[in-house]
């Protein structure tokens, strides 16, 4: 599976909304679902499925998904 695709799931199953579409551009104002509980959960989540740890705000201070997957894919390159 892509990262794209893998990305959408999870947020899929985080913001329980089976229609969640993610492009590049997506932002947390986009998902009506993301808030303060939302964004923890979404950062376990993410930490669980690819093995990354996010430091400080770091997660919070990405603008897009689009930042989100070249963070994802940097870490991959570790």
């Amino acid at each position: 599976m892509e990262l794209h695709e893998r990305l959408e799931a999870l947020f899929r199953e985080v913001f329980d909304d089976e229609r969640l579409v993610l492009t590049d551009e997506t932002t947390a104002r986009d998902i009506s679902k993301w808030d303060s509980l939302a964004h923890i959960n979404l950062m376990f989540s993410l930490e669980q499925a690819f093995g990354v740890r996010f430091k400080g705000n770091e997660l919070a201070d990405m603008k897009n998904i689009g930042e989100l997957k070249a963070f994802l894919q940097a870490q991959q390159l570790r």
